[in-house]
């Protein structure tokens, strides 16, 4: 068993590149399953059968884990008998058949388009004095709300990974998976002014050719980033509390409410499934609505 977790450990960092959080999580699914499978007196991976699968998922569910929690297990299991089959330590590919709770899809508040504006204009007036730090914070709240990119693609950013010519940055997203995406001119004016204004102030040594840099002078990390995003929208009167996340969905709310297509959306945000930008489609029913009434002769 410790041999299997320490090879599938090395599946998951090396040859899918999955981030450290993401190889935590499966490891600590599948060390969860592992140690049921032993209880039952099953002491090699191979003879994990879905028998062993299904009820390692209902003592989940006895224990009151989430639908979330379980779906992710669940995600976990079938994972890993994957490639127990795939490397030859299982006869077959027993976590195919295993099925897993829907999780409740629901996505957080998002800003009005007005909110966000006052969120960005904000931003911009804090900067106007010119500090290092309200430039840089003014250039990433305009690049999240105008990319929708996630918070931890936006601290991965390279100097060089912005086209200026063409207003384009270039994204690595999860696994590792490369993509570009645009951003206007008000993004493009406030990274200019801190790359050429704020960022010489901040460098340090440790530097390196990020674009985006904290207090020390060194890359900044998704924990400043966030602070900053709830500090900001907290002066926005009414506006609902939200993270970088709550911005890259108010991003691709503001998108289909303007009447972008949905397979574009998704390529902008990185989804691997059309099924995940989706779930943003349910947001823009005033705007259906109001299409409606002024389309149909009966409305």
């Amino acid at each position: 068993m410790t041999a299997a977790l320490a090879a599938f450990e090395r599946h998951l960092a090396v040859e899918r590149d999955l981030s450290a959080h993401t190889v935590r999580a499966y490891l600590g699914d599948v060390s969860s399953l592992l140690g049921h499978a032993a209880r039952l007196g099953r002491d090699d991976p191979g003879d994990v059968d879905l028998r062993t699968l299904r009820s390692w998922l209902a003592n989940q569910q006895v224990t009151g884990r989430s639908r979330t929690t379980l779906a992710r297990r669940a995600t976990a299991a079938r994972v890993f008998t994957a490639w127990l089959a795939r490397t030859g330590r299982a006869s077959a590919d027993h976590g195919a058949s295993l099925g897993s709770p829907k999780q409740l899809r629901t996505l957080p508040p998002v800003l009005r388009a007005d909110e966000a504006d006052q969120l960005v204009r904000n931003a911009a007036d804090a900067a106007d004095d010119g500090s290092p730090l309200g430039l840089r914070d003014a250039a990433m709240l305009e690049l999240l709300y105008a990319t929708g990119i996630r918070v931890g693609e936006l601290v991965a950013l390279d100097l060089d990974d912005v086209d200026r010519e063409r207003n384009l940055v270039r994204v690595f997203g999860k696994g590792r998976k490369e993509r570009s995406v645009p951003f206007g001119h008000p993004a493009a004016r406030a990274l200019d002014r801190w790359v050429t204004e704020g960022r010489a102030a901040l460098m340090t040594d440790g530097a390196g050719g990020a674009l985006f840099l904290g207090a020390r002078g060194r890359r900044i990390d998704q924990r400043a980033v966030r602070t900053l995003v709830h500090r900001r929208i907290a002066e926005v009167p009414g506006a609902p509390d939200i993270g970088p996340h709550g911005l890259r969905h108010t991003a691709a709310t503001h998108l289909l409410e303007g009447g972008a297509d949905l397979r574009a959306v998704q390529e902008l945000l990185g989804h691997a499934s059309l099924a995940t930008t989706q779930l943003y489609t349910h947001v823009t029913t005033d705007r259906l609505r109001r299409a409606y009434q002024q389309a149909h002769p009966r409305a």
